[in-house]
């Protein structure tokens, strides 16, 4: 049977041990705060040699989660901040400063990055483009700042992501270049006939000989104008 002497003891060691385990986390944090002090550009180099780079057409591009990675090895202590700048209009653009705190606590800051995204630009940013400027940002900053920076500044993700949206750009121009199909007269010949709008009116406009003529950018600006005057009583 355990006597009071023996729970003491048992007390006693119980309380070095949590003593030592808080002396050895202290004495970790210290040191951390001071080799980021020392942290050289080679340092940054081993961190990169360790990501994996996203192949888009034959160039390797860093995603932005692999730059992160890179700077949690290099600076674990470190900090990202994300600020959204505004978001007006669609229009969303986010600033981000990366850096880490010296041994007195002191805020080093690294590098900064800018981005912006715009609302239903491209199929991520139907829905997310606040959060895709966010971390287009967070790349760009720590890309400023060594990290997975050795092909380029820009992330695989902004790269993909104006890849995309170039891709989207010329589909529209296409598209948009295209004559305009027996339909489209046909639909455009009986607006004109409602609305009471000569035809030669629309030709002249558009500098064209005939309605099968017109592009289908040309048959959209119609249409939305026609759609603007009154029907002809």
């Amino acid at each position: 049977m355990a006597t009071k002497k023996d729970v003491e003891k048992v007390e006693e060691t119980k309380e070095e041990v949590v003593k030592k385990e808080e002396v050895i986390k202290k004495a970790e944090v210290e040191e951390v705060k001071t080799t980021t002090d020392k942290v050289t550009y080679e340092d940054i180099q081993r961190a990169n040699e360790k990501l994996k780079a996203t192949d888009i057409k034959g160039k390797p591009y860093m995603e932005v989660n692999q730059r992160i990675k890179a700077f949690r090895m290099v600076y674990p202590t470190g900090y990202i901040h994300t600020e959204m700048a505004s978001n007006t209009n669609g229009v969303c653009i986010f600033r981000t400063d990366v850096g880490y705190y010296d041994g007195e606590g002191n805020k080093i800051e690294l590098a900064t990055g800018t981005a912006y995204e715009k609302e239903g630009e491209g199929f991520i940013n139907k829905t997310s483009y606040i959060e895709n400027a966010e971390t287009s940002c967070v790349g760009r900053a720590l890309g400023m700042a060594g990290f997975g920076a050795d092909a380029s500044v820009a992330s695989a993700e902004e790269v993909q992501n104006a890849m995309m949206q170039q891709e989207q750009t010329e589909k529209k121009e296409k598209v948009n270049n295209e004559k305009v199909t027996e339909k489209d007269v046909n639909t455009l010949k009986a607006v004109l006939v409602k609305k009471g709008v000569h035809e030669q009116s629309l030709l002249d406009r558009y500098k064209v000989k005939s309605l099968s003529d017109l592009t289908f950018a040309n048959f959209t600006s119609a249409m939305q104008i026609l759609s603007k005057q009154e029907d002809k009583n």
